[in-house]
């Protein structure tokens, strides 16, 4: 009984001194006269340097950030193990591509990723991090380092002698600057992860300092081979990162289509954070009639889930807006379709429709965040745009709400990536980001500078989106005659565009035809009058047959020539069958014969029917 005591306080004292141990050497704080670092290891015992290397899992790989972590150790080895350490990449694994062993000659590829050195030798010349460097095996045979990465092995020399430096040194040069700090011993092992190169790490020691020895060696071996796996870690994370944000820009518009009146700049901005990639989306599209639709979307969660929801929904919301339903219509449709998704994944989005005829939005909001509008002159608000439940929560209906934008005004869409903080309220942030607007050049806001000062940059975890929209500083100029003159038909900036009231009467097909031909003439676009004539009276028919009678004629010259007309009917047209007997039947088939495209959609006072024509070569 006592023996078993005795034995028992014996391994309680040796398990306490091995933790006293262990604690002084992680921290390392003794002052010795270099510098104010760490103790050297050459002067700790054996256990000591295994303390320190245990420590390094506590210092090395914090982040899953490849370059940093090459930093740590670089770091870490500085001034406790050696004076100087340099970490290279392959240029392959910094791609992201699995590593390898180097079979071709010369030395492969690489990337000088982390350097750190005691002041003694901050006068080296070692290769700058961020450059890439190769050696021709011819320029030296015995080169040391190549040794080491088609070897996979360290290389250890003791004593440098003067014909050693150029074997290590990057340059000669740089060999001449490692003899003149009296660099004296040299130490080079590779970076080895699941059986693959990945690169190397290099230490030197100066003056004041012992050589590096065979237990030097074995220690830095050990070393290497736990940070190259988390150098191999950060690698895989780096290139499963770079999938989800390939699938996230791939599922983005590539280009931004002609937007009549508009100006609209559209960035995304990916976080840094391993989590920060996800659901956030916009989209820009041309409808008929010179409209055009801006929408912003944030699918909550992360990674590829988020992201393929996102996809989807993007999908459906184009093939809503095609057509050419009303921003609410469009909202409920949407929630429809993410309430019938498997993974019950919830979104916010935020759509409005921009007329060029008369500046004016039309906006409807999922639960996102208010857009933000600058009028053009220092005034900047948030639009109060009535906030519904987000997509998928089953809340319908929602409200619209028309907002005039001056010549010139910016109306700002955004995902909450570009406000959220972990340190400040949302309210702040949105304050904050109201001021950083105000504070931008129009040049610069038009640009995306609101991704670079906005409040939460620095801070930022969460992915964003921005889209500018910036109304033409001069607007269209169309005609408000409701007998249709033609007097008031000054050219439209940017796009060309024309509106008339038609009468409400049997000769509106007539003045129709007469206010298409004269504006094409005046657009030289006099092949297409036949051809549109046909189509106006086809339109301007069925909409005294059907739709109450006409009320407006829109004409727009962008990409391709539209006419378009609206009426009071509820009933959208369709192409009928006719017989040979029926006297109708036949107009919608002619347009669709003779036009690229034609459509309808319903609005708040009824519908508009519109047809499209490509323009001339």
């Amino acid at each position: 009984m006592n023996g078993g005591k005795g034995r028992r306080r014996l391994a309680g004292r040796a398990s306490a001194g091995r933790g006293a141990v262990a604690h002084r050497v992680a921290g390392a704080r003794m002052r010795l006269g270099r510098s104010g670092g760490e103790v050297p290891l050459d002067r700790i015992t054996t256990r000591g340097r295994l303390a320190w290397l245990n420590a390094a899992g506590s210092r090395i790989g914090t982040t899953l950030d490849l370059e940093r972590t090459a930093q740590e150790l670089a770091e870490f080895t500085v001034p406790g193990f050696a004076d100087g350490a340099a970490v290279d990449i392959l240029e392959s694994v910094l791609r992201g591509d699995e590593g390898s062993r180097w079979t071709g000659t010369g030395v492969p590829l690489m990337r000088a990723t982390a350097l750190c050195a005691v002041e003694e030798l901050a006068s080296l010349e070692p290769t700058p991090v961020g450059e890439t460097f190769v050696r021709a095996e011819e320029a030296h045979e015995t080169l040391l380092h190549r040794y080491c990465l088609r070897q996979g092995r360290p290389v250890l020399v003791s004593r440098m002698r003067n014909d050693d430096f150029i074997k290590v040194a990057p340059t000669e040069s740089a060999a001449a600057k490692m003899r003149a700090a009296g660099v004296h011993s040299y130490l080079a092992v590779p970076l080895i992860a699941r059986g693959l190169l990945l690169g190397s790490a290099d230490f030197v020691r100066g003056p004041g300092r012992p050589p590096f020895s065979t237990t030097d060696l074995a220690l830095a071996e050990q070393l290497a081979s736990q940070a190259a796996v988390y150098i191999d870690n950060a690698r895989l994370y780096g290139r499963e990162r770079e999938h989800v944000v390939s699938l996230q820009r791939t599922l983005l518009p590539r280009v931004t289509p002609v937007t009549p009146g508009l100006r609209v700049h559209a960035e995304y901005a990916p976080s840094t954070a391993h989590h920060g990639v996800g659901g956030d989306w916009y989209d820009v599209m041309a409808l008929p009639g010179g409209r055009t639709a801006l929408m912003v979307g944030d699918v909550m969660g992360h990674g590829l889930p988020a992201a393929a929801t996102m996809g989807r929904l993007r999908t459906v919301a184009r093939t809503l807006m095609t057509l050419d339903m009303a921003p609410e219509r469009v909202l409920a449709r949407l929630d429809l379709a993410t309430r019938d998704l498997e993974d019950e994944q919830v979104a916010t989005f935020l759509c409005a429709v921009f007329d060029p005829a008369d500046s004016t939005y039309t906006l409807a909001s999922a639960g996102h965040l208010p857009p933000l509008l600058l009028d053009g002159q220092g005034s900047a608000e948030f639009a109060d745009v009535p906030v519904g439940a987000p997509l998928g929560a089953g809340v319908i209906p929602y409200d619209p709400i028309r907002l005039k934008m001056p010549a010139g005004g910016n109306l700002v869409m955004y995902t909450d990536g570009l406000v959220k903080s972990r340190d400040s309220a949302l309210d702040h942030q949105l304050e904050c980001l109201r001021s950083a607007a105000r504070g931008l050049t129009p040049e610069a806001l038009e640009g995306g500078g609101l991704i670079e000062c906005a409040p939460a940059d620095a801070s930022r975890f969460d992915e964003a989106v921005l889209l500018v929209a910036t109304t033409a500083s001069k607007a269209p100029t169309v005609s408000k005659d409701s007998t249709a003159s033609t007097a008031s038909t000054a050219s439209a900036v940017p796009a060309d565009l024309r509106e008339w009231q038609l009468p409400q009467e049997g000769r509106a097909a007539s003045v129709a035809r007469r206010l298409v031909t004269e504006q094409l003439a005046a657009w030289d676009l006099t092949e297409l009058a036949d051809v549109c004539e046909l189509v106006v009276s086809e339109l301007v028919g069925n909409a005294l047959r059907y739709g109450n009678g006409p009320g407006r004629l829109r004409l727009l010259r962008g990409e391709r020539l539209v006419v378009e007309v609206s009426d009071t009917g509820p009933d959208l047209p369709q192409i009928q069958h006719a017989d040979l007997s029926d006297e109708g039947g036949r107009g919608l088939q002619l347009i669709n014969m003779l036009c690229r495209r034609w459509g309808s959609c319903r609005t708040i006072t009824g519908k508009v029917v519109w047809a499209e024509q490509n323009l001339p070569s």
